[in-house]
């Protein structure tokens, strides 16, 4: 009964304190990058999976990335900026991946339905919403690509190899890599 008060303890003092999210794991970055406010444990060659929109959306936040299936035979990896900017660079047929995906109809969302991390509310708009000034999110890291089983159209990692760091998404059909 003691281990089990004392983990609550620890992960509510470690929210209070750092407020970092770590995916996949325990051991993070916080000590040492207090600016971390959502992490994904190294080496477990996996990434994120971006939403899949039939639609793009008529007024999203800036900052929002998702992958566009409205064209399904041409999707692509966007991020929207005051306009939408295509990351992909390239078409993905991803109509088999949207058969396992429900559709509006088969969906009620809620508007005020959504996951905030590093506050309590926010004005943005998604499902996912980092929301701090002063911290940001680590992407998942990678060596390679090619370490990664079966990717997911809509997958972002960061490949932390050195001399060829470097963003990789992708689109349903090939990786895109963006390179600082």
């Amino acid at each position: 009964m003691n281990k089990y008060l004392y983990s609550i303890g620890a992960l509510v003092l470690s929210q209070v304190f750092y407020s970092q999210v770590i995916i996949g794991g325990t051991t993070g970055t916080a000590n040492s990058k207090t600016s971390v406010l959502l992490e994904f444990e190294a080496g477990q060659n996996k990434g994120i999976i971006l939403p899949y929109t039939r639609s793009l959306p008529s007024s999203p936040t800036e900052g929002t990335i998702l992958l566009d299936a409205s064209s399904e035979t041409a999707a692509r990896v966007k991020y929207y900026n005051g306009s939408w900017i295509d990351l992909s660079g390239q078409d993905a047929d991803v109509s088999s991946f949207l058969t396992s995906q429900p559709t509006a109809a088969q969906v009620s969302e809620s508007s005020s339905a959504k996951s905030i991390i590093g506050s309590n509310s926010s004005q943005a708009e998604g499902v996912l919403i980092l929301e701090s000034s002063t911290k940001a999110m680590v992407l998942p890291m990678v060596e390679s690509t090619d370490n990664i089983p079966n990717p997911s159209p809509g997958m972002i990692v960061y490949i932390n190899k050195t001399g060829s760091k470097r963003l990789a998404i992708f689109n349903g059909s090939k990786w895109s890599y963006w390179m600082p």
